[in-house]
């Protein structure tokens, strides 16, 4: 102890000789060295922010670190981190996602396409169940991957379809990330989740109409089901439809219908929807030890690594605006003088590029928080950029070289050749650039929903 709190004394009185607001800007370098390189994100946030930290004004890092770690564990919107996690993984783990996709499935076996349309309205109504990426690209591909080899659909467009499919998590309510967001630009988690429905929506309308058309145009792409893949008749489709759809889309109305209408707060809401996918578990005779074991243990695991991340993040922001560096960095790029529409359109760009190798959440508490500054001094809307950020970190998600979706699907589907993957992913990307132009030059499709409910 005696000897790390000498070398604590000794680096403390490095003098570096440049400027606190450079030194900054080093650290984040090194940062984004040390992440390609391949260190673990929160770690290497840990141990940037408290050695630049310490360095610039010595051991007040350590108090500033406490204070970010106990104001993140005593944010009570956070706690529906936890909560809405936890419904969609007992949805999850309990089959009910399955019998949701089986539903759609039979109900439309005579359609060409159809399982492209059953794949992404699951992952539409999955990601209103559970914001995580990861978790909605693999369990679609794996409900989904069988069907597709047996019907002997396109690789390349089906990877697309689950890939994209997956990402609509970060963006339709109750996504985690708009969780997150909300306190950072200083708005409403109630006006970012009525924002996010309507683009949300509508690239998911996208995706089904290329699919769709797809198909239409080269049926070899999208055949109809075979025979065995049917429902002997009406009355079994009726009976996957009342048990596989209905259920979960009355919990997931009424868990965001409760928030958007001001009924109970995002955290009230998460826990409403929590208790109502158990009591769903329990209708469908799905509950049992293991199943709730394994909901509760993947909860704890998602939640405690978005927790640190949040954490780390938090601490790293806040020594890199203790160090003068966010305001020198946002004085920068106010003196460009550059149009607002350009501004917003590279700042935009920025946020596309550093979701190849980051996490959301680093972006979302580091670099939002140096360019909030910027937006608010063009006067652009908060709630409107929010959306924005959130459509261009989705798209970063099905974006080459890195693309994190191919990998998740890779996982469930070693069949599949990477280079297929994503040149499926690449397509559905476009389709992301599309909505992305279309929520700049509308902001009504984000805003208008907000507007009502105010």
């Amino acid at each position: 102890m005696t000897t790390l709190l000498s070398a604590i004394e000794i680096i403390g009185q490095i003098d570096v000789g440049i400027s606190e607001e450079w030194l900054g800007i080093i650290m984040l370098g090194c940062l984004f060295g040390a992440i390609v390189v391949g260190f673990p994100i929160a770690q290497t946030l840990l141990i940037m922010a408290f050695f630049f930290g310490f360095i610039g004004f010595g051991p007040n890092s350590f108090n500033l670190f406490t204070n970010k770690a106990y104001e993140t564990m005593t944010d009570v919107t956070l706690a529906a981190i936890p909560l809405f996690l936890l419904m969609g993984y007992v949805l999850e783990q309990a089959g009910l996602m399955d019998r949701l996709f089986r539903a759609l499935q039979l109900s439309m076996a005579n359609l060409r396409g159809s399982l492209y349309l059953a794949v992404i309205a699951a992952a539409t109504i999955f990601a209103a169940a559970t914001g995580i990426v990861g978790a909605s690209v693999t369990l679609i591909g794996l409900m989904a991957i069988p069907s597709m080899t047996r019907s002997g659909y396109d690789v390349r467009l089906s990877a697309g379809a689950i890939t994209a499919g997956g990402t609509l998590g970060i963006l339709i309510p109750p996504s985690i990330m708009l969780v997150v967001m909300a306190p950072v630009v200083g708005v409403k988690v109630l006006d970012l989740f009525a924002a996010a429905i309507l683009p949300g929506i509508m690239l998911s309308a996208l995706y089904t109409g290329y699919a769709m058309f797809r198909s239409w145009r080269q049926p070899d792409l999208g055949p109809p089901l075979p025979e065995d893949e049917h429902a002997e008749n009406f009355r079994e489709i009726a009976r996957e439809i009342a048990l596989g759809i209905i259920p979960p889309m009355v919990l997931i109305t009424l868990t965001l219908g409760s928030i958007l209408w001001g009924w109970a707060t995002p955290t009230e809401a998460s826990a409403m929807g929590a208790s109502g996918s158990f009591l769903l578990a329990i209708a469908s005779r799905k509950l049992t030890f293991k199943m709730t074991q394994r909901a509760l243990i993947a909860t704890l695991e998602t939640s405690t690594m978005i927790m640190i991340l949040i954490v780390a993040s938090n601490f790293f922001g806040a020594v890199f605006s203790r160090l003068g560096s966010a305001g020198y960095v946002a004085d920068g790029l106010v003196s460009l003088d550059l149009p607002w529409i350009l501004m917003l359109l590279l700042i935009l760009l920025f946020i596309f590029v550093l979701g190849w190798p980051l996490e959301w959440v680093p972006i979302v508490l580091i670099f939002v928080p140096i360019l909030l500054p910027v937006v608010i001094e063009l006067g652009i809307d908060l709630v409107w950029f929010s959306i924005l950020v959130a459509v261009t970190l989705q798209t970063a998600w099905l974006s080459p070289p890195v693309a994190l979706s191919a990998y998740f699907l890779k996982g469930v589907a070693p069949h599949w050749d990477l280079k297929d993957i994503y040149k499926g992913m690449f397509q559905f990307m476009g389709l992301q650039l599309v909505g992305l132009v279309l929520v700049l030059a509308f902001p009504g499709i984000a805003l208008w929903l907000p507007e009502v409910l105010n």
